[in-house]
């Protein structure tokens, strides 16, 4: 679960719910359109996908911004990959939750987040980025901080990229 889920909505919250509720809410309407069904019969159905996907949006707009807090003057995200679970007993996440681990690669180093818990951080020079076929191994300080599958695939690849050019930095 989400932190701050009682706090009141603010502009990014609406501006989430309103974003990701417009297309699903509008393959209600086409559909009722196009099966020719009553305005009253579709307003149901429209209603509750708007409440549905909105809820989604708040939320992600809210893990969003607490990502942006933790970002240093200047800092910026340069990718986002998802972390598959280490066993493959792991239950997946629901698709309204989003991917429950995530890397997020930005100009200052790496960050792992399990959802909007950051659970590292740690600023490119200290980190050493190694490739080890599909996995993205990341060490800190002499020790292994992560061993990773990363989606899409190619993403270690593209991750090592970054950490060689922002790793004298």
């Amino acid at each position: 679960m989400d932190g701050d889920s009682g706090r009141p909505f603010g502009k990014p919250e609406l501006v989430g719910a309103a974003g990701t509720a417009f297309l699903p809410v509008a393959a209600v309407v086409a559909a009722g359109v196009e099966a020719a069904l009553p305005w009253w019969a579709v307003a149901g159905p429209a209603v509750l996908t708007a409440g549905l996907a909105g809820w989604a949006g708040v939320r992600i707009a809210r893990r969003r911004a607490v990502r942006r807090e933790v970002l240093e003057p200047g800092e910026k995200v340069l990718g986002t990959y998802t972390v598959r679970p280490p066993y493959r007993e792991h239950t997946p996440p629901a698709a309204h939750e989003g991917p429950q681990y995530q890397l997020v690669v930005t100009s200052r180093g790496l960050q792992l987040w399990e959802r909007s818990a950051l659970l590292w951080r740690h600023p490119w020079p200290e980190l050493r980025v190694l490739v080890d076929g599909p996995r993205l191994r990341v060490h800190h300080e002499g020790r292994e901080t992560g061993n990773m599958l990363l989606e899409p695939a190619g993403a270690a690849q593209e991750v090592r990229a970054v950490a060689t050019r922002h790793a004298t930095g």
